[in-house]
């Protein structure tokens, strides 16, 4: 099975990234199955309805949402019905949406997206996301009912999201990490056969600061004030990833690749 999983979609310049690219590559790349990190698609925060379903038009199977999930009021209600967008799993059973669920691939394969938020350098004080991990993998198994489980885990400290790899390495077949928008040079195989990457990067303008126009951020640092503007930068967007090739028996990965695309950082 071939699947791309594109990291956190800032601004228009992420989301025109999306829906110009993702149709064709999604025929030349073969793939099966693609999952979008929407965390700061509309406006630089959070996601709106019509921004997940340009995702969706695009050839997304699965809209992830991030820390940022909450920051758009019209998306609540529609979390609510929409089942291909997760925010994650370690909120509360009481919020709204879900943070996981299994889905019918291109191939018809059954496919489990997990969507988890860490803990580290996070405001949140969601539950812990390796004992939510664990609870949602009692139910599944590769090869059985599911052929392939992607978890896509939003984290701010690079030691987190390696933990988590390694914490469900041959369990999974691939641990992702969000968030941070710059792309790490780690992606690889682990050794019980999961894919992993710390951070895919995000998809918008790298001309930028994380995707932002320089001036707000620049603001913020330089006169300590918090509530300086920040603007999503406005040129072109590039796509940043992981492309993973799975074992159809197995469900672990055969192959895994960080892509940049159109435009090489």
């Amino acid at each position: 099975m071939h699947i791309l999983f594109l990291g956190d979609v800032v601004g228009r310049s992420g989301r025109d990234a999306v829906v110009k690219h993702l149709p064709k590559l999604r025929r030349e790349w073969n793939l099966d199955f693609v999952v979008v990190d929407g965390d700061n698609s509309a406006g630089g925060f959070g996601s709106t309805p019509q921004t997940v379903k340009e995702f969706f038009s695009a050839g997304a199977d699965v809209v992830t949402g991030g820390d940022h999930i909450w920051d758009q009021k019209e998306i609540v209600p529609y979390l609510a019905g929409e089942k291909r967008l997760l925010r994650p799993q370690n909120f509360p059973d009481r919020a709204p949406g879900t943070g996981h669920g299994i889905f019918t691939a291109g191939n018809g394969k059954k496919v489990m997206v997990i969507h988890l938020l860490g803990q580290v350098f996070h405001k949140e004080h969601t539950n812990c996301p390796f004992a939510t991990a664990d609870k949602l993998l009692e139910s599944v198994r590769m090869g059985g009912n599911v052929a392939a489980i992607i978890v896509d885990f939003h984290a701010e400290a690079t030691s987190e999201k390696t933990a988590m790899g390694q914490y469900l390495d041959g369990r999974v077949s691939i641990v992702v990490g969000s968030h941070t928008h710059i792309p790490t040079a780690d992606a690889r195989i682990l050794p019980k056969g999961t894919a992993y990457q710390t951070d895919a990067g995000m998809c918008g303008d790298y001309n930028s600061v994380i995707g932002f126009d320089p001036a707000g951020p620049l603001e913020r640092f330089l006169t300590k004030i918090p509530k300086a503007r920040m603007e999503p930068a406005a040129g072109e967007g590039t796509l940043c990833g992981l492309l993973v090739e799975t074992d159809d028996v197995a469900g672990l990965a055969r192959s895994c690749k960080a892509i940049q695309y159109p435009n090489p950082l």
